[in-house]
């Protein structure tokens, strides 16, 4: 090899290994009488060193070696019919037999072994939201097919369960434990690529306001998480699951990558939400039974208060709640368990999180001086027939709205389900229409829809959505 040739070797080696390689490079070239400084300098060359001060180097590799087998990679399939306008033409389908009336869609995500005995794997109900089938490939390249537990769209958690044989688990930590400034790792399959660890810092806790989310608790974290990090795990450093990943934020969207800004479900949450679907399929959620509006400027000046945040109580449903804890209209709700209440949002998404059967203790203002009172936390009704409002709603089927539509500024009560020639269908009620206001009186949720019938009103009109369409319907 020419002496041209070794130079330029020896820069591209300089270039390519920084400093160490530099100087040993340097040093070699150096007369006779240095080489045992270059003796002294090899050894460290492509090494750290395996202490520093005293203190072994840290590393996150031995809890990774724990947690990873326990995080699976999410395959999910769904038949998409496809809208061909021809499709049920006789002539167009003998011409062509072989055009496709359905095409499958595929999607990925992520997964976390909580329970290895049982097989139950948590996820968020994002990944597997109309998913035909659904199957989960492990660390050591198994895939085994995932059955449906159950799952909650308005917290995005769902449970699946696969065939336990030599499974591992990650055990679930108190996420309430956390606080800003903790070190968490993310574990995920993002884009597909295989499974990928990123790791940072705990930003905030308690995170909300993020629109079309669900109830929100969310941890925010400085950690990488980008698509398919869905349903995967968040870990503190003793290799405990403190969140599920499940959301970025990017105002050029998901696809523009990850700025640092990542949510994940408390592991509290998740814990709550699974035992549930697990024991009975199903989610019962809290209320504490009333209605608030925002407090502004003016409200808090009549109210005597200083401070114009918090949630004005404007109705208080009978034999509810917060009936029998002696809330009263016009009390401003500023706290709810040492949680800050800023207005009727918070308070909404506090109430939504809340275990049926649990005490809550809210600190309020009634005129102008502050009180304590403790509510128990009672059952919220998902549905409601018709039938029992108003016979004019008879054979329809009423429901709280979609969390992620509330969140996305919409409040009403949604028709879930309408029986085919009763006095509902005939009055032109749709299933999937979106009951924003009634002649009834004024309302946020179903309860409030409940009592506005206390009396029922001589002319029944209801305003509704239907699509990107609003209009009016009498009900005769």
């Amino acid at each position: 090899m020419s002496t041209p040739t070794k130079t330029l070797l020896a820069l591209i080696l300089a270039a390519a290994f920084g400093g160490f390689a530099a100087t040993a490079i340097r040093d070699g070239l150096a007369p006779a009488q240095a080489s045992p400084a270059v003796a002294a300098v090899a050894p460290t060359l492509g090494q750290l060193p395996a202490a520093v001060a005293g203190q072994p180097l840290p590393s996150l590799a031995p809890m990774l070696a724990r947690v990873t087998p326990a995080v699976v990679s999410v395959q999910t399939k769904s038949r998409v019919r496809i809208q061909n306008p021809f499709a049920n033409d006789p002539m167009f389908r003998r011409m062509f037999p072989n055009v496709p009336r359905e095409r499958i869609e595929q999607s990925l995500g992520s997964g976390v072994i909580v329970d290895a005995e049982r097989g139950l794997v948590l996820t968020n109900h994002h990944v597997i939201e109309g998913a035909d089938e659904v199957t989960v490939t492990l660390s050591d390249g198994r895939t085994l097919n995932a059955e449906f537990v159950g799952s909650d769209p308005d917290t995005d958690v769902a449970v699946m369960k696969i065939p336990a044989q030599d499974l591992h688990e990650i055990p679930l930590a108190d996420s309430g434990a956390l606080r800003v400034g903790d070190f968490v790792v993310a574990v995920g399959n993002p884009f597909g690529i295989g499974q990928t660890v990123t790791s940072g810092i705990v930003s905030a806790v308690g995170r909300s306001g993020l629109r079309g989310l669900g109830y929100q608790n969310f941890i925010q974290t400085d950690a990488s998480i980008n698509p398919g990090n869905s349903g995967g795990a968040l870990v503190n450093l003793d290799g405990q699951l403190v969140g599920i990943n499940t959301a970025s934020f990017n105002p050029r969207g998901s696809m523009a990558g990850n700025i640092g800004l990542g949510f994940a479900i408390p592991a509290n949450l998740a814990r709550n939400v699974m035992t549930q679907l697990v024991a009975t399929g199903e989610v019962r959620r809290g209320s504490l039974g009333l209605e608030s509006q925002a407090l502004t400027a003016r409200l808090a000046e009549a109210l005597k208060l200083d401070d114009a945040r918090g949630a004005v109580v404007n109705r208080v449903y009978d034999g509810l709640a917060a009936d029998d804890a002696g809330l009263q209209p016009g009390d401003v709700i500023v706290a709810a368990n040492g949680e800050r209440i800023d207005g009727p949002d918070a308070l909404h998404n506090f109430e939504g999180l809340q275990p049926v059967g649990s005490q809550v203790v809210l600190d309020i203002r009634r005129d102008g001086a502050p009180m304590q009172l403790t509510v128990v936390v009672r059952e919220q009704p998902r549905v409601f027939p018709g039938a029992q409002l108003d016979p004019r709603l008879t054979g329809a089927t009423f429901a709280e709205l979609p969390e992620g539509l509330r969140q996305s500024g919409v409040s009403g009560v949604v028709v879930e389900s309408i029986a085919r020639g009763s006095r509902a269908d005939s009055n032109g009620l749709r299933v999937g229409d979106v009951v924003v206001a009634a002649s009834a009186g004024e309302f946020d949720d179903l309860a409030g829809f409940r009592a506005g019938f206390t009396q029922a009103p001589a002319q029944l009109v209801l305003r509704i959505v239907r699509g990107n369409r609003q209009g009016i319907l009498p009900m005769q």
